[in-house]
């Protein structure tokens, strides 16, 4: 690299080498040819040292800092990344316990929704038997009733007609022939109003 510089300056010299005897007269000293070798020298001292100096103390420095940055950030890369992968984990574990969570909240609806129909079934079947035995009962007392009315309004029509005739005659009636007549009738019109 230095000898690239000088050859540079040598051929920079002999570019300006008419302008040089131009200047000469009018007192630049640094474009005297008598001052070019001490001129190239210290040039060539000071670029060397520079280049000395830059190569290798600061060069390797920020070198240094450079690579401790590229690989601070691939490390920073590399957490980052896996701290991603850590939380997409995460949130999947976090979305499979919620649709866990939602089935089993479906199952127990569900079951409880059963459990409450199969009672509400149960309820309606005693509660139908009830009414049923109920309407069965109130049938058998109804029938009773219609069986033993003709009985009962036979005897009442009996003892009424029995006293009514003895309070009209004044004298009592036989009861037999009075339980005749009204037999009679009552068989006669007994389909009207019994149904049988």
């Amino acid at each position: 690299m230095i000898k690239k510089i000088i050859f540079q300056l040598v051929i920079f010299s002999f570019l300006i080498e008419k302008k040089v005897f131009a200047a000469e007269s009018g007192g630049m000293p640094q474009l005297n040819p008598e001052f070019w070798v001490s001129q190239i020298f210290w040039l060539t001292l000071t670029f060397g040292l520079l280049y000395v100096v830059l190569s290798k103390l600061i060069l390797p420095k920020i070198s240094a800092n450079l690579e401790s940055r590229k690989s601070q950030i691939s490390d920073n890369i590399e957490a980052a990344d896996k701290q991603r992968e850590e939380s997409e984990a995460k949130l999947k574990e976090y979305e499979e316990i919620v649709l866990k969570s939602k089935n089993e909240a479906k199952n127990i609806f569900n079951e409880a929704r059963e459990k409450a129909l199969k009672d509400i079934n149960a309820k309606r079947e005693v509660l139908d038997k009830q009414i049923d035995e109920e309407i069965k009962k109130a049938e058998d007392e109804i029938d009773q009733l219609r069986k033993s009315a003709p009985v009962k309004i036979n005897k009442i029509a009996i003892e009424t007609a029995s006293e009514l005739t003895q309070k009209l005659i004044g004298a009592e009636v036989n009861n037999s022939s009075i339980s005749a007549i009204v037999d009679d009738l009552s068989k006669r019109n007994g389909d009207k109003y019994y149904g049988n």
